[in-house]
């Protein structure tokens, strides 16, 4: 962790410009779903507020594809913000213009302004620097705290940094690159992966950066099949990535070269169709009838998952083991987030990915029961590949 940090500037008096994450599940009549995110964020607020700053907080919500929408407005958000902060906050109708500016202008040290959606503006994502610019103006110090979106060059992300510093890392931002990084680097042993998910296009890159620096992996969810099948196995009606099969026998042959341990499902939870009201039966890998598709793993498995859980020291896990959004087919899942808390309690430092993984630990009701759950789905995973997140890579470093 060699970005700065909150606590490596000096906040008083200052007016700080800080990008959060505040995208949070909205129900349908625009009331938050999950205030997690927001929850996440207190830390960073309260410590600006606290040594005499303002805060000015920047985020997008959805997807409203650059133009105003009422239903993506973050007015309720910064609504909940204040009812959790127990003090006002202010709104902005826009996050930029004179309205905006003026507000800025107008903030006391202890105060706290949500700027409107960034997403208002297309130019937030194309990383427009005339944007950034004025975004930049508000502030004197500038803190990304939103590693959700630090894998994504924006110009509340990255171009914001051009024209503002000092740009430091927020406490949630540092607590991911910390448990994140510590993963990668200077873990403690024996490491463990559990990668699943329903494709290995989308993990492949994760799995080839691990390889070398993890004890074990175990692979599982969807993708397994993929493997199955480029190693001739009769996988029924199972999900398979004709595509990617060439590129299963590739990470299969370095598996073999590199002598890295990996294990793969031994046992399935079968259906005769993807539907939760299916039939369903448990077989062993090797034997899946045709007409069947395997969409959990099997308890088999999950012993063998249980033995090396308890075994390992460090735990990484990115992505279901099957289609847990059925009740049916979410033993597998809920049973390595049970794993994950049992082995956090021996003194296992437990990590899990964003996305799906989060929300089935959440599901799980473990979500306090594991060392640290990543609030941002393809950031972590992209940091687990090893790739430069431009958002972390555009604040200032330790002297």
């Amino acid at each position: 962790m060699d970005a700065q940090t909150l606590d490596d500037v000096d906040l008083s008096g200052k007016k700080v410009l800080v990008r959060v994450d505040f995208n949070v599940p909205m129900t349908d009549d625009l009331k938050i779903a999950d205030d997690k995110r927001i929850v996440e964020s207190l830390p960073t607020i309260r410590k600006i507020i606290a040594s005499g700053g303002s805060a000015i907080l920047m985020s997008h919500l959805g997807r409203p594809g650059g133009e105003p929408a009422p239903e993506f407005s973050l007015k309720p958000v910064a609504e909940r913000l204040a009812a959790l902060l127990k003090r006002d906050v202010k709104f902005a109708l826009d996050c930029v213009g004179p309205e905006a500016g003026a507000m800025v202008d107008s903030l006391k040290p202890g105060e706290v302004l949500v700027l409107e959606n960034l997403r208002f503006h297309g130019a937030e994502e194309d990383n427009d620097p005339a944007f950034a610019h004025q975004l930049a103006a508000y502030g004197q110090v500038f803190v990304n705290d939103a590693f959700g979106t630090a894998h994504r060059a924006h110009a509340s992300t990255e171009g914001v940094t051009h024209f503002v510093r000092p740009s430091v890392a927020g406490y949630l931002m540092q607590k991911e690159i910390e448990y994140l990084s510590k993963a990668l680097s200077d873990p403690r042993r024996p490491y463990l992966a559990i990668i699943g998910g329903a494709k290995i296009s989308g993990k492949i890159d994760v799995i080839q950066n691990l390889l070398p620096k993890v004890d074990l992996i175990v692979i599982g969810g969807g993708m397994a099949f993929t493997f199955f099948q480029a190693q001739g196995l009769e996988i029924g009606d199972s999900l398979v990535e004709h595509e990617k099969l060439g590129l299963a026998r590739q990470i299969l042959d370095e598996i073999n070269a590199q002598r890295r341990r990996v294990i793969f499902p031994v046992d399935c939870v079968i259906a005769d169709r993807f539907d939760n009201e299916a039939q369903r039966r448990v077989v062993q890998v090797t034997k899946i009838p045709a007409g069947w598709r395997g969409l959990d793993i099997g308890p088999e498995t999950v012993k063998i998952i249980g033995l090396e859980v308890r075994r390992a020291k460090t735990i990484v896990w990115n992505g279901p083991m099957g289609v847990f959004e059925m009740s049916n087919f979410a033993h597998g899942t809920l049973e390595v987030a049970r794993l994950l808390a049992e082995a956090t309690k021996a003194g296992a430092v437990t990590i899990v990915g964003g996305g799906d993984s989060a929300a089935a630990v959440a599901q799980a009701g473990f979500e306090t029961a594991v060392s640290h759950v990543s609030t941002g789905g393809g950031a972590s995973l992209e940091f687990l590949e090893g790739k430069t997140l431009p958002g972390i890579a555009a604040l200032d470093r330790k002297k």
